[in-house]
């Protein structure tokens, strides 16, 4: 796929990709060996049987192969944009053995481009059964969730805290990944099945847990908005930001438009990003887009970043400079940030994941001078709701603990999405939610 070039990027948040032409599209899904015992499919979180999609797009039937990948995925211009394809079905493709895996993520993108670019249809409900389910969180497990049990004829109702629906596709992954009008196009294509979506209620809060207990069934999708901070001297400086915080005062509240939006961030000069992962990727780049000089500091080597490769070259290609093998002791200043102090890592065993266990080198430390610092070192579940309900079984880290159905401890509350497993990917939190939302229809009989 074509990428914008640096210099244009860098002045808006306008998506860097540029997706495929029809004649790429054709050409790469011709590709395809429609293997007898595909193992993509079994790559892929929500099922989508991909060898049917590429077929059709190989045959310039675009509309089809959209239509035939919604039947199993709700939201596939997202997930063409934002998904791990390449440590997930385009691992699995027989072609990757020898030559390059067939571009799934980006075939599914466009056909979803395609399809929106057309008109979306509303897909079919089942006959109403007239039970009545909560879907609390709007992020990608409940936005799935309340789609899946619409069209098994339930009616759901949708709560959302927030003013504006999505979660982390609208507060967290910012345009120039994902753009907003693609978000918006596919969260109301669901809530045009009957999903009754109410904004600006914080259940646990404005909403008790006791004024749930009429619904049928209820499911959890609040997910992962808990930040986690390093614990370290000097974070509660002025121009000291989590990354959640950070991208949700630029993406949802338009802080790179102040003062037309009253959302504003610190005046950024020198940013300093804390993390590998592509949160962090998301907030270096943001920042970068608002006109700052940022260093990334991650504390083992680059190779073993966490983030997608595609968002590491991203982020270089924009003049990201990145330090890795290092780790912040202390953030400097008085009343504001002035700079962070960090110290070597050296490499040590491996862990359970096969990465090397960082280890400080003693007395070896240096300074960067900074007027603001992101730190992005992870997020856990919320805990304003699931603290609250009795019963409920969590894990050591605030989890909410599932079975392999997305039932609880609770008969009649399921959970599905980051809020059982931590921060994952938005592919898995989608996979939880369906399954979930099948357990529902079971238990309600209307499967």
């Amino acid at each position: 796929m074509g990428d914008k070039s640096v210099a244009d990027r860098l002045k808006d948040f306008g998506e860097v990709d540029n997706g495929l032409s029809p004649e790429e599209a054709i050409e790469e899904a011709s590709r395809c060996l429609q293997c007898k015992k595909p193992a993509c499919v079994d790559g892929c979180p929500v099922n989508i049987d991909i060898p049917a999609f590429v077929a059709l797009i190989a045959k310039g039937e675009f509309l089809k192969a959209a239509e035939s990948i919604r039947q199993q995925n709700l939201l596939p211009a997202i997930c063409g944009r934002v998904c791990p394809q390449e440590t997930q079905c385009e691992a699995l493709c027989i072609l990757g053995k020898k030559e390059t895996p067939i571009r799934i993520g980006q075939l599914e993108r466009f056909a979803a481009d395609q399809e929106r670019a057309k008109g979306l249809t509303v897909p079919a409900r089942k006959t109403a059964t007239g039970k009545r389910v909560a879907v609390i969180g709007s992020g990608p497990a409940g936005i799935v969730a309340a789609g899946e049990l619409a069209k098994d004829g339930h009616d759901v109702v949708l709560y959302e805290s927030l003013h504006a629906p999505g979660g982390v596709l609208t507060y967290g992954i910012p345009s120039f990944r994902l753009p907003k009008d693609v978000v918006k196009a596919e969260i109301d294509l669901i809530l045009a099945m009957g999903v009754d979506l109410r904004l600006n209620h914080l259940v646990g809060r404005t909403v008790s847990h006791q004024e749930l207990e009429g619904y049928d069934a209820i499911l959890l999708g609040t997910g992962a908005g808990l930040p986690y901070f390093m614990g370290i001297p000097g974070e509660n400086l002025s121009g000291v930001y989590s990354a959640n915080e950070f991208l949700t005062r630029i993406n949802l509240m338009h802080a790179e438009r102040f003062p037309e939006f009253d959302t504003p961030v610190a005046r950024m000069s020198r940013v300093v990003v804390v993390g590998g992962g592509n949160v962090a990727m998301d907030a270096a780049r943001t920042a970068r887009r608002m006109g700052a000089k940022v260093t990334l500091v991650y504390r083992r080597r680059e190779e073993d970043l966490p983030a997608r490769a595609a968002e590491v070259h991203h982020a270089q290609e924009e003049g990201i400079e990145f330090i890795t093998c290092a780790n912040p002791v202390r953030i400097l200043g008085d009343q504001a940030v002035t700079g962070i102090e960090c110290i070597r890592m050296q490499m040590c065993n491996l862990d359970e994941s096969g990465r090397p266990i960082p280890e400080p080198i003693d007395n070896d430390t240096f300074t960067l001078d900074c007027d603001v610092v992101i730190q992005s070192i992870g997020q856990g579940p919320n805990p304003v709701l699931v603290s609250q309900i009795p019963g409920l079984d969590k894990g050591r880290a605030g989890n909410v603990v599932t079975g392999d159905d997305g039932s609880t401890s609770h008969p009649k509350i399921f959970a599905a999405g980051d809020v059982t497993t931590g921060a994952a990917t938005v592919i898995m939190a989608m996979g939880g939610a369906k399954q979930a939302a099948r357990s529902i229809s079971e238990m309600l009989g209307s499967r």
